[in-house]
């Protein structure tokens, strides 16, 4: 890290994960790809352990760590795989997910779990979460329509806590990542010029005419202000199912607050 200019990150996309990292790892021609990512069996290690085993790129990232994780023998056998640890296990989390490259092409699965403290069925729910990747064999353009077969050899984990800040990490197909940032593009414009016109109604309250208030000027007196801006300061927190904000995006969306 120290030949990096200060604010640097290791922040890749699901697509270089998957059709990058993943694959060179499983091609195994990048021996120097451990130094970014190692290999760590996760399920050793209680998830507040593991950043202190990140790769070089990550050292001193407070958000999220990366990992190698090869299948365990039992899963290899057939069986279901061990996700306990020292103090508590992992349990997944929704229906697994499809990851795509920016021509909309199927290149890997992922799979969303969250860290519980403890043992089930009692345990407690944390923060923690992790994101499994495993990347799709042999995918092209020619077979992109078929039952792609998955490699389940080896596993790269995206650790993390659930956050607050929004964050461009995942890739969906155009159309779909097209049609949700339309929908919240029109859905914040529309809060954001009802809350102007309210910031506007105070700096100019309603002129008085012939003892009445001119209704014209007033709001609407069955309108609650709050409701006006519901949602405002209250944006859905993007998930590992939804699209995520994207920067150029996130800044000009806070423009229509200023």
């Amino acid at each position: 890290m120290n030949d990096l200019g200060v604010g640097f990150r290791f922040h890749p996309t699901e697509e270089e994960l998957v059709s990058y990292y993943l694959r060179e790892k499983l091609k195994g021609t990048t021996p120097d790809i451990d130094r970014v990512i190692p290999v760590v069996d996760i399920y050793n290690y209680n998830p507040w352990e593991l950043p202190q085993l990140a790769g070089e790129r990550c050292h001193g990232d407070t958000e999220q760590w990366f990992f190698f994780t090869p299948r365990q023998e039992r899963e290899a056998r057939g069986g279901r795989p061990n996700r306990l640890t020292k103090e508590g296990y992992w349990k997944a989390t929704g229906s697994p997910g499809e990851v795509y490259s920016s021509q909309n092409q199927r290149i890997g699965r992922k799979k969303t779990m969250v860290f519980y403290e403890g043992r089930a069925p009692h345990g407690r729910k944390t923060s923690w979460k992790m994101n499994e990747y495993k990347v799709f064999d042999n995918y092209d353009h020619e077979h992109a329509g078929a039952d792609p077969q998955v490699r389940e050899e080896l596993s790269l984990c995206r650790i993390y806590r659930r956050s607050k800040c929004s964050r461009a990490f995942d890739r969906r197909p155009p159309t779909e990542a097209a049609t949700g940032n339309e929908e919240a593009v029109h859905h914040h414009r529309n809060h954001a010029d009802e809350a102007i016109a309210i910031s506007n109604q105070q700096i100019n309250p309603p002129e008085i005419i012939n003892g009445g208030v001119d209704s014209s000027s007033s709001v609407d007196q069955n309108t609650n202000p709050s409701q006006s801006v519901e949602g405002e300061n209250n944006w859905d927190i993007a998930t590992d199912n939804e699209p995520m904000w994207d920067w150029e995006e996130f800044y000009s969306f806070n423009m229509w607050d200023i």
